[in-house]
């Protein structure tokens, strides 16, 4: 640490530390110091006496005939300065017969009690001062014990800012002092830093404020009887200087502190709340208290308060999400919401909203009320509702980090999956109760077909199906490769006499221009193509297959839908379009964009071949004849918690895929 002005030599640290010999005594300086800022803020109104809610507003009835020894001391300071004053004694030889006196009391104890029996001092100077004019009894006294004081009386006002500042200034000291000698040792011990740095100073804080009082004394006695000299004014703004440097170091170690004991509690409560919701429980209520700590309250889907005891051994999803959650989230977690009740399940939904209350303002609760007023289920009554604890699980537990994510709780608070929105968005309401166990069991059972992902958003499949007809769908943003492949395609199925459907899903995170785009297939009769919801289910499903087939320890090795997920993830991420087609019979194909163009181009080079194998099947075999000039593709997903695989192979040829991190804007 630099060498501050205001530090002492190791002799003079030594001479000070060789007068504190506390004897265990434990003095309750708070109604003292309360008292204090009473008789201070009367005098020095702007006076700064907060004190992080240790020191509140007084009624001047505080007690302190129970504060031990603090009356002696008082009267054995004040004499003190008293007669330092009336024979002219050395500062510091006063300040240091006041350390002596004071040896018994703890730091925050010595400054308290000195700043007091100045209070004491000054306020009877005050008293006599402001009364001698209208109270005769003021006035006699005056004449008696300060004879000068009608005379300099409009002196006063000169020599008051620089007192002020002083005084102010050892009053911050001071809390600093108490606050520090006060901090909790369960949470910070005097070894610890920022504590120890702290502490290390504080008789040297200590000093100053005591040679500060002395010097507040005399510059007091100087004002009715005795000229104040250039250099005692010049004391009085050097000590300012220096109890001003002190304060500024210590409210800086003492913000350092208060930060280490927040990390500790919170660290404790989260310690609390895993031990909670990892340990069995009766019900789920002492879980759904935890987390929401003090708030008991919720906004059932009426927006009226309701107590937590409606949600008492029931399955509560806990949604949790920051602002950003899109209404296209909510509006296809309202369809599946909604039609629990026709499915006779019990469950419910209770919206978790994860915000920074540093930065929170006027827009943020504007978008809070808003995403309230569009959510069908429970909300919280307050955007502070959540513990600190219970939201450092919930990013350290259960990856929350961005993409919302569901939480299932069963009756008694058991945690049943850390997020099954992904197994709502593929399967619905038959996964309830949503619990990874389920999950598991749906994919054992599933095979990968062209309906497991696209039947809840493309009603025509079935009678598409059902007509024998070929099923093109396909996606990109480049509209002269959209009419150029839909032109080629077509051209192929009229030329092989084949019923063929096309329908453009779009591209993930491009409303805009998917929109521009659909607008112009739609007027030129290109193809089908799908509104907003639908191609935004559609790419949110793919992800969820994605991050589910993860969580249940798939990859694309040794899993076939998690191969074929990652084909048309890595499709959508690349510049270009892409297209699969699907039939009835099961039979499928896939490509991206380039290699399909000039395939559907180069039809004639392998017409005799689709006559004679099938359409679908011929067009398999001319693609895996077409050579990559470049890359294969590269496959770009949402960050979720480090839930997503460090190793991906490429979908198309098999080798590792290169990682790299990409930090994109939400704005299309």
């Amino acid at each position: 640490m630099r060498n501050e002005h205001w530090m002492f030599d190791d002799a003079m640290n030594e001479r000070i530390r060789s007068t504190h010999v506390p004897d265990g005594r434990v003095v309750d300086v708070t109604p003292v110091l309360l008292v204090t800022r009473n008789v201070l803020s009367h005098i020095i109104p702007n006076i700064n006496l907060s004190m992080n809610g240790h020191i509140d507003a007084s009624d001047d009835q505080t007690n302190l005939s129970a504060v031990d020894g603090a009356h002696d001391a008082l009267h054995k300071i004040c004499c003190e300065l008293s007669c330092m004053c009336s024979r002219g004694g050395d500062a510091h030889a006063t300040t240091m017969a006041i350390f002596n006196m004071l040896s018994s009391y703890s730091w925050g104890a010595k400054v308290v009690l000195t700043l007091a029996a100045f209070a004491v001092n000054f306020g009877e100077f005050w008293l006599i001062a402001q009364l001698c004019t209208s109270n005769s009894l003021a006035k006699s006294v005056a004449l008696l014990k300060q004879p000068d004081i009608l005379e300099h009386s409009q002196t006063l006002k000169s020599h008051f800012d620089a007192l002020s500042k002083l005084i102010n200034a050892m009053v911050d000291v001071t809390k600093c002092i108490v606050e520090l000698t006060e901090l909790p040792s369960k949470y910070i011990s005097i070894d610890e830093q920022p504590f120890s740095t702290a502490m290390a100073h504080i008789h040297t804080a200590t000093y100053w404020i005591i040679s500060s009082v002395v010097a507040c004394t005399r510059q007091i006695t100087g004002l009715i009887g005795f000229p104040i000299s250039t250099s005692e004014a010049w004391e009085l703004s050097s000590l300012a200087h220096k109890v001003s440097s002190i304060h500024e170091h210590l409210q800086s170690r003492l913000r350092l502190c208060y930060a280490r004991i927040d990390e500790k509690k919170l660290m404790e409560a989260f310690e609390h709340f895993k031990r909670t919701i990892e340990t069995p429980q009766v019900d789920n209520l002492m879980v759904l208290q935890n987390i929401f700590g003090k708030e008991k309250n919720l906004l059932n889907p009426d927006r009226a308060e309701a107590y937590i005891n409606v949600l008492r051994r029931k399955h509560v999803l806990l949604l949790i999400s920051d602002l950003d959650i899109s209404q296209e989230e909510i509006r296809v977690l309202e369809d599946v919401y909604k039609e629990r009740g026709s499915s006779g399940l019990n469950y419910e939904i209770i919206w978790l909203p994860i915000v920074d209350r540093t930065t929170w303002n006027n827009g943020y609760q504007e978008k809070f009320s808003t995403l309230q007023s569009i959510m069908s289920w429970y909300t919280v009554s307050h955007h502070v509702a959540i513990e600190p604890a219970v939201i450092k699980y919930i990013r350290e537990e259960w990856g929350f980090v961005k993409k919302p994510i569901a939480v299932t709780l069963n009756p008694q608070g058991k945690v049943l999956s850390p997020n099954a929105l992904n197994m709502m968005w593929i399967w619905g309401n038959s996964a309830f109760p949503f619990s990874s166990e389920k999950e598991e069991s749906f994919w054992k059972a599933e095979p990968w077909t062209l309906d497991l992902l696209v039947g809840r958003v493309e009603p025509n499949l079935p009678t598409w199906v059902s007509q024998q007809k070929v099923v093109c769908f396909y996606g990109g943003v480049k509209m002269e490769w959209i009419e150029s492949f839909t032109t080629a395609t077509k051209g192929v199925a009229n030329a092989l006499d084949i019923g063929i459907e096309m329908v453009y899903v779009g591209k993930k995170n491009a409303r805009e221009r998917v929109k521009k785009i659909t607008g112009l297939i739609k007027e030129k009769e290109l193809s089908h193509a799908w509104e907003d919801d639908n191609v935004w289910f559609f790419w949110n499903l793919l992800e969820s297959m994605l991050y589910s087939k993860t969580q249940h320890g798939k990859t694309i090795e040794n899993d076939v839908i998690n191969q074929e997920v990652m084909t048309m993830l890595g499709y959508d991420s690349s510049k270009n379009g892409w297209a699969v087609f699907y039939t009835g019979s099961g039979e499928m194909v896939k490509a991206n964009g380039e290699k399909v163009l000039s395939t559907m181009e180069s039809f004639g080079q392998w017409e005799k071949l689709a006559k004679q194998m099938g359409f679908i099947p011929a067009l398999r075999k001319k693609l895996e004849g077409v050579i990559d000039n470049h890359h294969c593709t590269r496959l770009i997903l949402p960050g979720n918690g480090g839930r997503i695989p460090e190793r991906v192979q490429c979908a198309e040829c098999g080798r590792p895929m290169k990682l790299d991190f990409l930090y994109s804007c939400f704005a299309d």
